[in-house]
């Protein structure tokens, strides 16, 4: 049984030294290569004084530091980051993104007010190696172990120097921050209660949820629990309930996902239109699979007015790939309608416009009426603006079937998976032809999602327990 007490220093590096022993040999020559690059982030804060284990709890901390893990945790990192930044912009933030290569804070670290630290790396399975055990597998032949003890080392060197820690995700940075010694705050954003309270509940893993009462398990209780664990966030009051009937003080402050999203006025060259943002993911190569299978449904709508298909991508797929997805399916290239949507291209095929744009969701999403959607985050996003969602969940890594089912269940069926194409693009004729049907379905993913606002309270929260 875990305790409150950090174990000794020695024996936690015994542990993790004798499961690296048993790792790929790749792994055991990278150790001193890796250590060595984490020396200069140490090194550079070398005369910062190191706070003793036992005086890190009461030591009031002068940074921040941000863990997280996952293309939406860094995403909701950041909206926390920036709040905070707002409040008290002399504090020194940083942020170590566990997954990936943190690309979601390169603007912020451009800008000057944070730094991105500890090694990354971009594993074969996207950071969902928890959904599959061949995807577990592969990360550990890519070196997930090594990367771990990297991201730890520099955790426990930044916990010495007296940061105060923030972990954004889930069991890993709970348990990263927790094995520090330093106080820290937890912000648990992928669980919610409602994934198992909704639908008929008949799986396995929804009736071990039922029998705990809530979908964390009983390890993370225990680490909530610990005395330098200072405060805890859900995402949905529902979930902070479910943890106070385990004493942990769980409380849910509000959703940072849905800060700076709002409906626009839809611009006149959409007006004529319907309009269907399409979310394709952005982890290649499963965001190009995911964009051709919605290709397929999207060519396969019958629609006697013009339908605007906005494809809001992020860095991936490139427009090569785009292009020839969609040369191979009759589209041609055409000039935008306007310089004021900020497509950086235009294909056309009968009735259908689609256009692509690059970091337009904020504003695109504001333009829809319904989506298609392959993507985590940014489908919750949207259908927290009260805009229902249809899915197509393929092979993966990460937007499976079994990913796409949890999604509809956690939004209330807001959004709704579909098996093919064909099934897809008649679930959307129906869809953009029943006015109320869209309306109730969004009125459900605006009170799964909450309102906007979430950022700034939990920065709040963070700078009370700061000092």
């Amino acid at each position: 049984m875990l305790s409150n007490e950090r174990p000794p220093k020695q024996q936690t590096l015994r542990l993790v030294r004798s499961i690296l022993k048993k790792a790929a040999p790749r792994f055991e020559l990278g150790i001193k290569d890796l250590q060595s690059s984490a020396l200069p982030l140490g090194h550079a804060a070398a005369g910062e004084r190191l706070v003793p284990q036992k005086d890190r709890i009461s030591h009031g901390s002068t940074a921040l530091l941000v863990i997280c893990n996952g293309h939406g945790e860094d995403l909701i990192a950041l909206r926390i980051l920036e709040a905070v930044h707002r409040l008290k912009p002399q504090l020194p933030l940083e942020v170590m993104p566990l997954v990936g290569q943190g690309r979601a804070f390169t603007a912020a670290v451009k800008a000057g007010w944070l730094q991105r630290i500890g090694p990354t790396a971009t594993l074969p399975s996207g950071g969902f190696s928890n959904q599959s055990l061949r995807g577990l597998l592969r990360d550990l032949g890519a070196g997930l172990p090594l990367l771990s003890w990297g991201q730890w080392q520099l955790v426990q060197r930044r916990a010495q120097q007296g940061r105060f820690l923030v972990a954004v995700g889930d069991l890993l940075p709970l348990l990263m921050a927790w094995a520090s010694g330093a106080g820290f705050g937890f912000i648990g954003t992928p669980k919610s209660d409602y994934t198992w309270r909704s639908g008929p509940g008949r799986h396995l893993s929804d009736r071990y949820h039922r029998l705990k009462g809530s979908e964390w398990d009983p390890w993370e209780w225990m680490l909530m629990r610990s005395k330098r664990c200072q405060w805890v966030a859900m995402r949905d009051q529902l979930t902070a309930r479910g943890l106070r009937r385990h004493r942990v003080a769980a409380q849910a402050p509000g959703n940072p996902m849905m800060d700076g999203l709002q409906r626009r006025t839809i611009p006149t060259a959409l007006q004529r239109c319907r309009r269907v943002l399409v979310l394709c993911g952005s982890r290649m190569p499963e965001a190009q699979a995911n964009f051709d299978r919605l290709l397929r449904a999207i060519n396969l709508v019958n629609s006697a007015v013009p339908m605007a298909f906005l494809v809001a991508a992020g860095a991936e797929p490139s427009e090569d790939g785009f292009q020839r997805s969609l040369e191979q399916l009759g589209f041609r290239q055409s000039l935008p309608p306007s310089d004021q949507l900020n497509a950086e291209s235009c294909w056309v095929k009968g009735p259908c416009m689609l256009l692509i744009g690059r970091s337009c969701f904020e504003s695109w999403s504001g333009w829809a009426e319904v989506g298609l959607a392959t993507a985590g985050t940014a489908t919750e996003q949207l259908v927290g603006l009260g805009i229902p969602a249809l899915s197509l969940p393929g092979p993966g890594p990460q937007f499976k079937t079994s990913f796409a089912r949890r999604q509809s269940r956690l939004l209330g069926g807001s959004v709704q998976p579909y098996s093919s194409p064909i099934a897809l693009a008649t679930a959307l004729e129906h869809l953009l032809a029943d006015a109320d049907l869209r309306r109730r379905l969004g009125q459900i993913g605006q009170r799964r999602m909450g309102a906007s606002g979430g950022s700034d309270r939990l920065a709040r929260l963070i700078l009370d327990h700061l000092h």
